[in-house]
C-alpha cells in the first residue's frame, strides 16, 4: 500500500519537484533555528528585566521545556491526521509572534505563559518539520537530514549572531518586531514549495497497531544516545551568552557570539555531514564527533578569556554537528520497528535533554558556576561512545 501511495504522489509532482520540496523543508528548519537563536541574546535582558536569578531563570527555561514536550505528541498526532506539511505551516505561523509576546510580558506570570507557548510551538514545529524531512527523503530516495539540520544551525547562527547588535541598535521591542517579520516571511516563502503528499505511517497497512511503543530495547538505547548528545546543545542555547557576560565579562553585543560560534561550525559540518558519514560510516563518524565535542566543551569551561571560550565553543560545534542527524537516521532504520515509532521514541528522549537539562544546569550553576558546568559536560560523551555501535543502522547501502 505504501508503494501505491508513493506512485500516486509521483503522478502529481511538478517539474522541479525535488529542488522545490528540498527548499521548502530547508526553509522550515531555517525559520525554526532563527527563532531559537534569536532567543539566546535576549536572555540576559529577560533575566534582568524580571529580576530573575540563575535558579529562577532555570525555572523559566523548564517551563519552556514543558511546553515543548507537551506539544510534541500533540503535533505528532496532528501530523498523522493532516500531514506534516500542513502542521509545519500552522505551527510555524503560530511560532512567529512568540518572541514579541515574551518581550511585552510585564511580569513573571505572563512571561511564564509566553515561555510555555514559545516552547510549545518550537516543539510542535520541530516534530512536523522533521517528519516532513523524512517524507522528502523517501520521495527523493536520498538522505537530506544533515543538510536540513544545517539550515537550522544557520538560522540559529543568524539569530544569535546579529541579535545582540540589533538589540543595541533597535532596542528590545524593535528586535522582537524584526524577528517576527523575518519568521513570517520565511514561512510564507515555504508555502508554495512545501511537500504535502506524505501519507501518515500509522494509517498504512496497520491501523492503530503501529502506534504502540516498541518492546525491543534498541530504540530506547538509541534514545539514550540522543539524550546525552543533545544536552550540550540545550546548554549552549540557554547558558552560553550568560556565561560570557557574567563570568568572562563580555559585553552584551559579544555575549551572543558564543552560540553564534557554535552554530557557525555546526552549520558548516552539517552541510558536509552526509558526505562524511558515507566516507567513514555512521559509527566512526559518531565516535569522532563525540570526541571533538568533549574537547571543545572542556576548552570553553576552563577558558581564561572570551576569545578562548569562543574557540572552544566553535570546536564543540564541529563535534556535535552530525551526532543528531546520525542518531535520527539510525532511529528510522531499526529492523522490525516502524520508522515513525522509532523516531518518536528517540526524538522525545533526545529533546528531553535539550529542554530540561538547561534548567537543571541553572540550579547547578548557582552554586558551582557555569564554567564548571561546561568543563564537566564532556563526561556525558562517555555514554555516547559506549553505545555508539548501535547507530550502525544509519548505514546507507
Amino acid at each position: 500500500m505504501e508503494s501505491a501511495v508513493l506512485e500516486k504522489n509521483a503522478t502529481v509532482r511538478p517539474t522541479g519537484f525535488f529542488p522545490g520540496i528540498r527548499l521548502g523543508v530547508s526553509l522550515l528548519f531555517l525559520a525554526n533555528g532563527f527563532a531559537a537563536g534569536s532567543w539566546a541574546p535576549k536572555i540576559p535582558e529577560f533575566a534582568q528585566r524580571l529580576a530573575l536569578g540563575e535558579s529562577a531563570l532555570g525555572v523559566m527555561i523548564m517551563i519552556f521545556g514543558i511546553g515543548s514536550l507537551l506539544m510534541m505528541p500533540v503535533a505528532g498526532a496532528m501530523v498523522a491526521r493532516l500531514g506534516s506539511g500542513r502542521i509545519s505551516l500552522m505551527s510555524g505561523f503560530a511560532l512567529m509572534p512568540m518572541l514579541l509576546l515574551i518581550t511585552l510580558s510585564p511580569g513573571w506570570l505572563s512571561a511564564a505563559v509566553a515561555m510555555f507557548l514559545f516552547g510549545g510551538f518550537i516543539g510542535a514545529m520541530d516534530v512536523a518539520m522533521n517528519a516532513n524531512a523524512v517524507a522528502v527523503e523517501k520521495a527523493m530516495h536520498r538522505a537530506i537530514m544533515s543538510s536540513c539540520h544545517a539550515f537550522w544551525s544557520l538560522g540559529g547562527l543568524l539569530g544569535a549572531g546579529i541579535g545582540g547588535y540589533l538589540i543595541e541598535v533597535l532596542g528590545i521591542f524593535g528586535h522582537a518586531v524584526l524577528v517576527t517579520v523575518v519568521i513570517g516571511l520565511l514561512i510564507a516563502a515555504t508555502w508554495p514549495v512545501l511537500y504535502r503528499h506524505d501519507a501518515p505511517e500509522a494509517s498504512v497497512d496497520g491501523g492503530k497497531e503501529k502506534l504502540r511503543l516498541p518492546a525491543t530495547p534498541l530504540p530506547w538505547l538509541i534514545g539514550l544516545i540522543a539524550l546525552f548528545s543533545m544536552i550540550p546543545e540545550g546548554a549552549m542555547l540557554d547558558w552560553s551568552a550568560l556565561y560570557l557576560k557574567n563570568e568572562l565579562g563580555a559585553p552584551l553585543a559579544v555575549s551572543g557570539f558564543a552560540y553564534a560560534a557554535f552554530s557557525l561550525t555546526m552549520a558548516a559540518m552539517r552541510f558536509a555531514g552526509d558526505l562524511v558519514r558515507d566516507r567513514f560510516g555512521p559509527v566512526r563518524t559518531l565516535r569522532a564527533s563525540a570526541a571533538l565535542g568533549m574537547i571543545g566543551l572542556f576548552i570553553a569551561g576552563v577558558a581564561p578569556t572570551t576569545t578562548v571560550a569562543l574557540i572552544g565553543f566553535a570546536i564543540a560545534g564541529i563535534g556535535i554537528a552530525n551526532m543528531s542527524p546520525i542518531i535520527y537516521s539510525a532511529a528510522g532504520s531499526i529492523p522490525g520497528v516502524p520508522s515513525g515509532i522509532g523516531l518518536s521514541v528517540v526524538t522525545t528522549l533526545g529533546y528531553s535533554g535539550i529542554l530540561f537539562a538547561p534548567s537543571i544546569i541553572g540550579f547547578i550553576a548557582a552554586h558551582a558556576g557555569l564554567g564548571t558546568v561546561f568543563m564537566a559536560m564532556p563526561l556525558l560523551a562517555l555514554t555516547v561512545l559506549a553505545l555508539s555501535h548501535l547507530v550502525r543502522h544509519a548505514e546507507r547501502k
